[in-house]
C-alpha cells in the first residue's frame, strides 16, 4: 500500500460491511485501472484526471487522496506496468540455463509476447511514461540492475564494476528504443524474428563484456 492509500485508510471505520482500508484500496485500484485504459489507447497530453475520474467512478476528490497529480499518477501506474513485464520475464527464464543465449532467449520472447498480447500496458511502459524523462531513466536503471541479476545466474561477474553497470545500462536503453519503434509501427513485425534480433543484440554485447 502507497503512503498516500495508507493515510486515508486511517481516517474512518468501517461502512457497507467494507472497511476503510478495504474501500480506498478498491479506489485506487479502479483510478489505477482506468489510468491504464486511457494512458494506453491516448496520447498522454490527451488524458485528464476528470477522465481517469470518469472511468474509475470516482470523484477527484478521492484522486487527490491517493495521487498528487496526472504525473503521479503515471509514475504509479507505470511502476506496476514495469513491475509486471519484469515478473513475467523473471518466470519465463530457465532455472538453471546452461548458457547465456538458453536465458536470454526465452526470456526476450517472452518480453515481447507479453507487449503483443496488452497493448495497453506496453503503450504506458514504453510510449506514454517515458516522456517524464526523469522516470524513463530511472526505470532504465532498474531494469540494468534486473538485467544483473539474470546474468548472476550463468555466473557473469563484472570484472570492472562501473564498466559492468555502464554496459548494462546501454544494452537496455538500445532494447528500449527497439521495442519502442516496434510498438510505433503496430508491432506488425514477425516476433519470433525481433526476439532472435534481440537475443543476438544481448549475447554479442554481453559476449564481448565476458571476455573482456
Amino acid at each position: 500500500m502507497d503512503e498516500r492509500t495508507a493515510l486515508v485508510t486511517r481516517r474512518g471505520e468501517n461502512y457497507g460491511g467494507r472497511s476503510r482500508q478495504e474501500r480506498a484500496t478498491d479506489r485506487r485500484d479502479r483510478i489505477l485501472a482506468s489510468a491504464l485504459h486511457l494512458f494506453g489507447t491516448h496520447d498522454y497530453d490527451d488524458v485528464t484526471v476528470a477522465e481517469v475520474c470518469a472511468g474509475a467512478k470516482v470523484s477527484k476528490r478521492y484522486f487527490y487522496e491517493h495521487f498528487v497529480d496526472r504525473e503521479d499518477l503515471v509514475r504509479a501506474l507505470h511502476r506496476q506496468q514495469n513491475e509486471w513485464l519484469l515478473a513475467g520475464v523473471s518466470a519465463a527464464t530457465p532455472d538453471a540455463p546452461g548458457s547465456l543465449e538458453e536465458m536470454l532467449r526465452p526470456a526476450v520472447r517472452r518480453l515481447l509476447g507479453m507487449l503483443q498480447a496488452n497493448p495497453e500496458r506496453a503503450q504506458v511502459i514504453y510510449i506514454n511514461a517515458p516522456r517524464m524523462e526523469t522516470r524513463r531513466r530511472g526505470v532504465l536503471r532498474e531494469d540494468a540492475q534486473f538485467l544483473a541479476g539474470m546474468l548472476r545466474r550463468v555466473g557473469g561477474r563484472p570484472t570492472t564494476e562501473i564498466r559492468y553497470e555502464r554496459m548494462l545500462l546501454a544494452l537496455v536503453a538500445g532494447l528500449s528504443e527497439v521495442i519502442i519503434d516496434w510498438l510505433s509501427r503496430g508491432m506488425t513485425d514477425d516476433v519470433d524474428a525481433l526476439a532472435d534480433h534481440l537475443t543476438d543484440f544481448c549475447t554479442a554485447v554481453l559476449g564481448r563484456l565476458e571476455r573482456s
